[in-house]
């Protein structure tokens, strides 16, 4: 009897994994086919505000496809901590490095050389 609890607890939670997963994707599905005009001529830090809700939905579905999949609400908060904290630094950094890049080098395309003045 235990064992066919324990399969409804696991069903159900493939379901709600199943179901936040693809809210989150639809919701970045439909934006990017409106893309309404006040996300897309909205800037936020030298990016379009629509572009930071991407970034935001897809980081949130990373992170909670580590936490169901990988189990980690189940593990120590330590080993949580050095999982999602080690790739919320790399996520956040690898972000600035490509935002950052990206600018200089669509302002080069626009305007020609652009140089650096340190």
């Amino acid at each position: 009897m235990a064992h066919d609890t324990a399969h409804e607890s696991n069903s159900k939670r493939i379901w709600t994994v199943f179901i936040i997963l693809s809210a989150i994707t639809l919701v970045e599905v439909i934006l990017g086919i409106i893309k309404p005009d006040f996300l897309v001529h909205t800037y936020f830090i030298s990016l379009k505000l629509l572009n930071w809700i991407f970034i935001i939905l897809t980081i949130w579905k990373a992170y909670y496809i580590t936490w169901a999949f990988m189990h980690m609400e189940g593990e120590t908060k330590g080993l949580r901590r050095s999982v999602v904290w080690t790739a919320g630094f790399l996520i956040v950094y690898l972000v600035f490095i490509l935002l950052t890049e990206g600018d200089y080098v669509h302002e080069v395309m626009n305007r020609g050389h652009v140089a650096w003045d340190f």
